[in-house]
């Protein structure tokens, strides 16, 4: 068997604990050296092997895989944060299909669960935004054009922005282009759980300053909306007026 598996946003701790068992049972681990805390390998078995797929191909990890299967190992797919997000999973999934080879995914706590720990923030706030915005800015890799920063700024939902920390100029003008005013609060969390993890916080008009000072350029989340900022309403699920399935209101409670 096969397991893709989330590593979390970096700090060893918050790997799953389903996660963690598998990497002690591993034959064979193959991570993404980039961006997975190494420390996490120290969980594997001695004598387990394992590869960095920072510099491979396709075909390489494919390859290295496969014949961890052939050969009976517990094979481990290691992929930071959740596989599901930029994680280029999908085509390592289909060539094993393809194979006939089984394998399963299993989730992990995304970079941008962490970001919000950190900066102590929740994206959903009632009367502020209900809707959280994950992408990232259009680089060498293209994005969808009726998914660009521009129109998806319209909505002035929470946003998070992956992959984007090195073009925060062009960012930030296309999402007050959008409709995001410059005054809205943004952050900036380099290597969020990682024991070197910083925070900047501004809005989107000095955040491209403040990143430039800072010396931030990667491996870093963009955070911006009004989530970020001081004015919200308190939620009805605790509301004493406002009942719902397991406990019914008192009248005339505020």
């Amino acid at each position: 068997m096969i397991y893709f598996i989330g590593a979390g946003p970096g700090a060893p701790d918050l790997i799953t604990v389903r996660g963690a068992e598998l990497l002690h049972r591993a034959g064979m681990i193959v991570y993404t050296g980039s961006l997975v805390n190494p420390a996490l390998l120290d969980g594997a078995p001695e004598g387990c092997e394992v590869h960095d797929s920072a510099s491979m191909t396709l075909d390489e990890v494919m390859g290295c895989l496969l014949d961890g299967h052939r050969r009976g190992l517990v094979t481990v797919r290691l992929h930071t944060g959740d596989p599901s997000l930029y994680g280029a999973i999908r085509e390592q999934m289909d060539k094993l299909r393809a194979a006939g080879v089984p394998f399963e995914v299993v989730p992990g706590v995304s970079s941008f669960c962490a970001a919000a720990a950190a900066i102590q923030a929740e994206y959903t706030l009632p009367g502020v935004s209900q809707t959280l915005i994950i992408s990232r800015m259009e680089g060498r890799t293209s994005v969808p054009e009726r998914e660009s920063l521009r129109s998806l700024a319209a909505h002035r939902a929470s946003m998070v922005l992956f992959l984007s920390a090195g073009m925060l100029e062009g960012l930030c003008a296309e999402l007050t282009a959008g409709g995001y005013p410059p005054e809205t609060p943004a952050a900036l969390v380099y290597r969020a759980s990682w024991p070197d993890e910083r925070v900047l916080r501004g809005t989107l008009a000095d955040l491209p300053a403040l990143a430039r000072e800072a010396g931030v350029t990667r491996t870093a989340l963009v955070l911006a909306g009004d989530f970020l900022g001081n004015e919200y309403e308190l939620s009805k699920l605790y509301d004493a007026g406002f009942s719902h399935g397991y406990r019914k209101g008192r009248e005339g409670a505020e």
